[in-house]
């Protein structure tokens, strides 16, 4: 199943070129209007009276949306759907986005309204983000998705920077334009996807001999012919079969392992410290302007480590960058254990900034690792399974860090999370990212 750099097509794009930077900004634009209007959405709804459980159970069931449509859109997105799913969800979310802002201009909307539209956003974002997944490979070969993704995480990054700022101050003039702009933001994405020239549907196999050979008569009915029932299952199973096929992927390879391992643990390693972070900042005194500069620092640093990530990975290599980074991130992580009785938000500040630094400079050569040993017709698939992993590891992130502040000590999850990333080093250690050249980066 697996696949080396050389099996790419030598007629794809380099990054940079027409189709790569049309799915740069659909992906940019998606992140700026999706970030815009979702740091504001908790002041919607209590700002239309709703408390603070309801805030709580959208932002849970938005994630749990996106956890279970995943993997079954990807399914159809690997048969050779992926366009179709990224212009149709960007559609959706545009109009249901528009919808929630041209009710916002009416005056107080109904919760049902406001959920109703949020939720068929979320599930519709899901859809484009399984569709996305595995696009980078079918535009660029693969010497060249290293650096491609290192400038789509520093879209991301920068989207966390700009989206929220964006979101309050277009919040300030209208509660209704930062919906409006996440509306926009969708038809700037479908736009894109769809002036795209490349095709966007994975090569498959080519078929048998024997697969096109006509199909014998059916035979007559009989007592012990399968019913409809039957024939319903057996079709269920395949499907179920082909949307595991990308676990099975995940499950025999070495590479994608530790891709899974190493981003679901570091991710829960840092929502945790950043939740700690917020417990501990709180208990000091500190307000919302100390967060947010916490937050401003972070994501600067994590937009200037995912720059340079292409760079650092081909001076030392894929594995050497790898495991540095995961040790160098150990004594990051359990610092403010010794930080928490006294730190103040510029403690905290350095630290993330630090944390964020490094990260993508693991996970851009991880990312281009993964695309480099999936087949094409199973990019989705492998995605969903990386990303749902990862996801609902962070999902329970706040959960623990609320529970080891409360319950053991305000410095528990920074020691919880050193231990665990010690761990984790010891593992990528034992178990490196192997080198070669599908592992160089592009310079």
């Amino acid at each position: 199943m697996e696949r080396s750099a050389s099996t790419a097509p030598p007629s794809h794009p380099r990054p940079g070129t027409r189709d790569f930077t049309l799915l740069w900004w659909a992906n940019a634009a998606d992140a700026v209007g999706t970030q815009a209007s979702g740091a504001v959405l908790p002041l919607l709804l209590l700002g239309l009276g709703h408390p603070p459980q309801v805030v709580g159970l959208v932002a849970g069931v938005s994630t749990a949306i996106g956890l279970l449509i995943g993997p079954f859109v990807a399914v159809p997105v690997d048969r050779g759907a992926r366009r179709r799913v990224m212009l149709g969800s960007a559609t959706v979310s545009a109009l249901a986005m528009g919808g929630v802002s041209l009710a916002l201009t009416t005056g107080h909307p109904p919760l049902g309204l406001v959920l109703t539209a949020v939720l068929v956003e979320r599930s519709a974002t899901a859809c484009f983000e399984a569709a996305a997944r595995g696009t980078v490979a079918l535009v660029c070969p693969a010497p060249e998705q290293p650096r491609a993704i290192a400038r789509l995480a520093a879209a991301d990054q920068g989207a966390l920077i700009v989206g929220p700022a964006l979101g309050g101050v277009l919040y300030q003039v209208a509660r209704a334009l930062p919906f409006l702009a996440d509306a926009l933001s969708y038809l700037v994405s479908a736009l894109c996807v769809r002036a795209m020239r490349a095709d966007l549907a994975a090569p498959t196999a080519p078929a048998s001999p024997t697969a096109v050979a006509p199909a014998a008569p059916a035979p007559p009915a009989s007592p012990t012919a399968p019913t409809a029932r039957a024939e319903l299952r057996v079709r269920l199973g395949e499907v179920l079969r082909e949307g595991a096929a990308g676990l099975r992927l995940v499950r025999s390879s070495a590479q994608l392992r530790l891709v899974l391992v190493w981003s679901a643990t570091v991710n829960v390693v840092v929502v945790t410290l950043y939740f700690g972070a917020v417990f501990a900042l709180q208990r000091g005194g500190h307000g919302g302007a100390a967060l947010g500069a916490v937050l401003a620092v972070s994501g600067a640093a994590g937009l200037a480590g995912a720059l340079a990530a292409p760079r650092v990975a081909k001076r030392f290599g894929a594995s050497r960058t790898v495991t540095v980074t995961t040790w160098l991130l150990v004594p990051l992580t359990a610092a403010p254990a010794a930080l928490a009785p006294v730190a103040g938000a510029w403690a905290y500040g350095v630290l993330f900034g630090l944390v964020c630094l490094l990260m993508p400079m693991a996970s851009v050569v991880l990312q281009a690792r993964a695309l480099q040993v999936t087949a094409p017709a199973l990019q989705a698939r492998t995605g969903a399974v990386l990303a749902t992993a990862t996801t609902g590891g962070a999902s329970l992130a706040p959960v623990l860090a609320g529970v080891l502040a409360d319950r053991v000590s305000p410095a528990a999850p920074a020691i919880a999370c050193g231990v665990t990333l010690t761990l984790l080093a010891v593992h990528t250690s034992r178990r490196p990212l192997r080198d070669g050249r599908a592992a160089e980066v592009a310079g």
